[in-house]
């Protein structure tokens, strides 16, 4: 396991175990929206607001990841769907973890959609992933979502701790879901998963306040940090907003 080790210290802070990651896969799903226009610029405002690690898919690296400055850890997001789909939620196998090893990650993530109608598909592909991490020794982040027809509300804390608890019966060493609204709720998601769990940033809120209470709120639950895209991407200040996440998270 001590390759799994050395690269989770390359996304995690090593004193607080706790972490703090941006995704910038909407590109696939959603094409190039704002704050993902320019890559550099916005990995650059990132890495200077001290943010652990970024999440992008493979053409990405190139383009988008190490410049000038501090390094940031790379995960390599390793499955995809787009908006103009016809089942968006249906994710499939767009890049492998021998990949991202050639291109250099430090971890690899995959999202998966419990409920929908390609569920066993992609349980099937978390399940194959798992198994050549371990033999790679190559960190996981599984990011489970509950969205389906038998979803009533994707923040119900009874989905959520099932998806978590999914993420690491199946292997991931870091797991992120929707934060379930309050620390108590989200303690339970926390206490039946025993791997970290990190919370989803969701759709673009209207104030910090509220980013910051959803940041707070988690990490009382004991939570392991956050992984927060449009929230941080698309902010007037990408890298204040994330210096004030940090002052959660890690202190």
């Amino acid at each position: 396991m001590i390759g799994k080790e050395i690269r989770l210290e390359r996304i995690m802070n090593r004193n607080t175990q706790k972490t703090i990651i941006v995704p910038l896969d909407h590109g696939v799903t959603l094409g190039p929206i704002y704050g993902l226009i320019d890559m550099k610029k916005t990995v650059n405002s990132i890495r200077e607001g001290g943010a652990n690690a970024i999440i992008i898919h493979k053409g990405i690296v190139r383009s988008g990841h190490r410049g000038k400055g501090k390094d940031i850890g790379l995960v390599v997001h390793l499955s995809a769907s787009t908006s103009l789909g016809v089942d968006p939620n249906a994710k499939v196998e767009v890049c492998t973890v021998e990949e991202a090893i050639q291109i250099g990650a430090d971890a690899v993530s995959i999202h998966i959609n419990l409920g929908a109608e390609t569920e066993s598909e992609m349980l099937l592909h978390l399940g194959e992933v798992g198994r050549k991490c371990n033999y790679w020794g190559m960190p996981l982040i599984a990011m489970m979502y509950t969205r389906g027809k038998k979803i009533k509300n994707e923040y119900d804390v009874s989905v959520v701790k099932h998806a978590a608890r999914v993420g690491a019966e199946l292997g991931a060493d870091i797991v992120k879901v929707n934060y379930t609204g309050s620390t108590q709720t989200f303690r339970q998601v926390v206490e039946g998963c025993p791997v970290p769990v990190i919370i989803a940033g969701g759709e673009k809120m209207e104030t910090d306040k509220q980013v910051l209470e959803m940041v707070k709120g988690s990490v009382e639950a004991g939570g392991a940090g956050v992984s927060i895209g449009r929230n941080v991407f698309q902010h007037k200040d990408p890298k204040e907003i994330l210096r004030k996440i940090a002052g959660i998270v890690h202190s």
